[in-house]
């Protein structure tokens, strides 16, 4: 074992000191007696040196020469002569509890113990040692010291890469998740400790500390913003612009819980968690969002950090709802970074200019910008953002050649992506569409390729349609069949494909001559297919096919293309984040889960009449078909391909691109064979966040595919461990009134198998606020939704507070449920008698109630018993039993009645349920002394 601090006494410094004297004195002595071998007489020496008035400096050495004596006392050579040596073990026992080493102490005095049983000093020196061995388990076995036993093995540089280090940071990020846990690291000088893990540069220990800074900043205003405190804003934000993918994304979690802990602040008027007043929250969230912004255009950041910091501004900048009417955040932002975004949307990754950046970035730059845009609320708002938008245009355009008219091209494509309005108006700006128009011809690939995308872009906005459709057409077919590059003609297809599909899915409105775009189709199939060519390009054969897909005919040619659906759903998977819209795009065509509604026939015909065009639906886009293909989909893989997007984490994979994936998903599981396909694919855990997060539309889409699942199967399989506890809250949210009977129907489905599950279950619906939506439609005119909500209440009523809203005074709940246990509808039936059994087995009370809330009571009662109806019998048989175990005297009215004839003849019955409650009624009835037992007993 090495152990710091020489073998031997050291000397004193060369100058000695007036008050040091005696030390000097007593340390000669112990420096005498060491070299003698006297260990125990130096360490007496040493030890009274200490007692006096000794300098800091000399205290240092003195310990030094202390714990050298009892290094040499460890070594005890007597022992090595003599095991029985009892003064030799005792001596080593005292120098190594000196030295810290207890357990090796222990084992010397428990040798001194047994050599001499009865000798006190051995006993009570063991005793202290057994305590002082306790204690240190304690506080070993304390957060505070693993804390700190964590902290010394990660800053160890001769630790490096070793299995313990790992295990110690992996421990360090488990405990930094409980709010305990982080709080201890942040009190232990946490936050220092891991800005000395941040410096290192080691990928390892970086993200341990990223991953422990997350859990010590989550929901946490005060501690968030003494971290940035501590770290340095603009140190936390560079950290994104790593090369490493992995640091880069740690550092983007980082800020994102930053963010939402700051955010939270400002809504709780900078009170953190822990109620302690701190700094104003929203000027750090300006401070934090500054930095991000800098970011983006300073040279040297990687392109994923680049794209990282566009994500964390979608997700901070904008409002979460309309409904707030502060979006003085936005603004801040435009007036001090649209420029700054724009710059990162006008790069060009090829040939790579200033700023890196990635094949995502523009489409991110695009998305911040659109939601920049689509959170402003004013004309004078918007008017300021494209005045911006011109001017830095302009910039550009104006008197920087040819490479600045290519920057202000790259910007108008990068805003006809996002903000159309402001695109649309860039394109108006003088000499913009004819640079665009004029690029397409140059000989060089990359001003084609720059030109040629914009002029997709602006085609597929209806407004230029028109334009380019008499001008661009004989362009782009040109560029098509005459280009030599792959990376030309299928962008110049793919202009062609939009306007081709400008009729959308109405057959009559055809812009090209039968059979071109099954010509176009099978051309982006066949790109699509060529792994040869980069992602990056066979992205826009994808791209094509979204359009192209609007035609019946190419929807059948391509779900029996199996080569070309595995490499769409391969691109799916790659790092080409862009192409997810497109791919969904293309699913949603080819399952017809777009909204379609069939005209009034009426007014189909007064259209014919006033020689108005009708809509035509495709004879392929029938019903049947539509069947087929999403069947071969199912076969080719789809639903794999879509589990990969819904977890893609990019802010490509927008609310709308989140709409149609939740539209392919409920085509999918539309048929109920199909939905175990679905689920063994993982399409159940898939819907969960598409159902929670998106559009209104995409919401209720996911929800209503979830509760499909939830019907026809195991929910408990379907979505195992607390993922089911996830499925409630879109679930209830289909019971609002602005959903579609089936849509309600459906969820209360659902819901009753949820709630026959388990209490915890019920009680997260109960939280969701259910209850009085399941009981509005237990008064619905549909039948069917009737019935559905009755059978949801009657397993909801398994849960204590439903029983108190039926016992409560001054309601009709119980007098529903009686009525409904009578009315023709068998399955209400079964399902009112069932709710009634389950609520007077487990609250009596509501028995002597039930005469009182309709005088039909009784009649109702002998039907069920009466019913042919099994199931029926047995729940009329249990609120009887129920009624007559209850009350002497509601057993006396039963009795008095036809009831006790039509329990005899069921009592006499085969062995069954329904037999012995009607035994255990007439039982009770002949106890209360009701009845008497005949001659036979019976």
């Amino acid at each position: 074992m090495t152990v710091s601090g020489p073998e031997t006494p050291e000397p004193w410094p060369a100058t000695p000191r007036a008050n040091s004297v005696a030390v000097e004195q007593l340390r000669k002595e112990g420096n005498e007696l060491f070299k003698c071998g006297d260990y125990e007489g130096a360490l007496a020496a040493y030890t009274q040196a200490l007692g006096l008035d000794a300098t800091p400096q000399d205290q240092a050495i003195l310990h030094r020469n202390r714990a050298a004596c009892h290094l040499k006392l460890v070594r005890e050579p007597a022992i090595e002569k003599d095991g029985g040596d009892v003064k030799a073990l005792y001596r080593r026992s005292q120098a190594l509890e000196k030295l810290g080493r207890l357990d090796q102490a222990v084992l010397d005095l428990k040798r001194c113990v047994s050599l001499e049983p009865k000798n006190k000093v051995f006993q009570e020196a063991l005793r202290n040692i057994g305590g002082q061995i306790q204690e240190k388990v304690r506080y070993m076995s304390s957060t505070d010291a693993k804390v700190e036993q964590m902290f010394q093995i990660l800053l160890d540089p001769e630790e490096k890469g070793t299995e313990k280090k790992q295990k110690a940071s992996q421990n360090l990020v488990v405990l930094a998740r409980e709010d305990a846990g982080a709080e201890k690291i942040f009190r232990s000088n946490g936050v220092q400790l891991l800005q000395r893990l941040l410096d290192t540069g080691e990928t390892d220990l970086m993200l341990a500390a990223l991953r422990t800074l997350v859990g010590i900043c989550s929901e946490h205003q005060s501690r968030t913003v003494a971290t940035l405190s501590i770290l340095g804003t603009r140190r936390v934000v560079s950290i994104l612009g790593v090369e490493n993918q992995a640091v880069s994304l740690a550092a983007c979690h980082l800020l994102q819980v930053m963010f939402d802990a700051l955010r939270e602040g400002v809504k709780k008027g900078f009170r953190g968690k822990e109620g302690a007043i701190i700094v104003d929250p929203a000027r750090e969230l300006k401070i934090l969002i500054s930095n991000l912004l800098d970011l983006l255009t300073e040279v040297g950041v990687s392109g994923q950090g680049r794209d990282n910091a566009l994500t964390l501004l979608i997700k901070a900048v904008p409002r979460k709802s309309p409904k707030d009417p502060n979006n003085s955040l936005t603004l801040w932002v435009i007036d001090q970074g649209l420029k700054k975004i724009l710059e990162v949307g006008s790069s060009l990754q090829d040939p790579p200019g200033e700023l890196t950046v990635t094949a995502n970035s523009r489409m991110s730059a695009s998305i911040l910008l659109s939601k920049l845009f689509d959170d402003l609320k004013c004309d004078a708002e918007r008017e300021n953002f494209h005045r911006l938008c011109e001017n830095y245009i302009k910039s550009w355009f104006e008197g920087h050649g040819l490479a600045g008219k290519l920057r202000a091209i790259q910007t108008v494509s990068c805003l006809l992506q996002g903000p159309c309005d402001a695109g649309n108006r860039a394109l108006e700006l003088s000499g913009v569409m004819e640079s665009v128009i004029a690029l397409c011809a140059s000989e060089q690939e990359e001003e084609q390729l720059v030109a040629v995308e914009a002029l997709i872009h602006a085609a597929g906005k209806a407004k230029r349609a028109s334009f380019i459709t008499a001008n661009g057409v004989s362009l782009l077919k040109d560029l098509y069949k005459r280009s030599e590059k792959d990376s030309i003609r299928i962008r110049a297809l793919v202009g062609l494909c939009k306007l081709g599909s400008a009729g959308g899915t109405d057959f009559s409105m055809k812009q090209f001559a039968e059979g071109s775009t099954l010509k176009l189709a099978k051309q982006c199939r066949k790109w699509l297919c060529n792994d040869q060519i980069d992602a990056g390009t066979r992205r826009w054969a994808v791209e094509g096919l979204a359009y192209l897909t609007f035609d019946a005919d190419v929807k059948e040619e391509f779900v029996e293309d199996a080569a070309a659906l595995k490499a769409l759903f391969q691109l799916s998977r790659s790092e080409e984040r862009s192409v997810l819209f497109a791919v969904a795009s293309a699913l949603v065509n080819c399952t017809n889960s777009y909204d379609f509604e069939e005209p009034d026939p009426k007014m189909v015909e007064l259209a014919k009449y006033a020689k108005q065009h009708v809509p035509e639906q495709h004879p392929k886009d029938k019903p049947s078909f539509v069947r087929a293909r999403v069947k071969k989909l199912l076969a080719a893989g789809v639903v794999s391909a879509m589990v990969c997007m819904v977890k893609t984490e990019s802010p490509v994979l927008t609310n709308s691109c989140r709409e149609l994936l939740s539209r392919v998903f409920l085509a999918l599981v539309e048929e109920v064979e199909d939905r175990g396909t679905v689920v063994a694919q993982g399409g159940g855990r898939a819907l969960i966040p598409l159902a929670l997060e998106g559009t209104d539309v995409g919401q209720t889409k996911a929800a209503q595919a979830l509760a499909k699942l939830t019907i026809t199967s195991n929910p408990e399989m379907t979505f195992p461990g607390e993922r089911i506890y996830e499925v409630v809250r879109p679930l209830v949210s289909l019971l609002h009134l602005n959903c579609s009977g089936l849509q309600n129907f459906e969820a209360l489905m659902a819901l009753t198998n949820l709630a026959g599950i388990s209490e915890r279950l019920r009680q997260k619906i109960l939280k969701e606020k259910a209850v009085p939506m399941v009981e509005g439609y237990m008064f619905e005119e549909h039948e069917m939704i009737r019935r559905a909500a009755t059978e949801c209440m009657c397993n909801l009523a398994m849960s204590k507070e439903v029983q108190d809203l039926f016992e409560a005074q001054g309601n009709d709940r119980l007098k529903l449920l009686v009525l409904y246990s009578g009315e023709e509808d068998e399955l209400l039936q079964r399902a009112a008698a069932g709710g009634l059994a389950m609520l007077t087995s487990m609250r009596p009370t509501l028995c002597s109630r039930i005469p009182q809330v309709t005088t039909h009571w009784l009649e109702i009662l002998q039907a069920l018993l009466l019913s042919p109806n099994q199931e029926l019998q047995h729940r009329g048989a249990v609120v009887v039993l129920n009624m007559v175990e209850a009350s002497r005297e509601i057993a006396s009215t039963l009795m008095e009645s036809e009831m006790m004839e039509i329990l005899s003849v069921l009592a006499k019955g085969d062995q069954s349920p329904v037999s012995r409650a009607a035994a255990a009624c007439l039982d009770k009835a002949v106890e209360y002394g009701l009845i008497q037992p005949n001659q036979d007993g019976e």
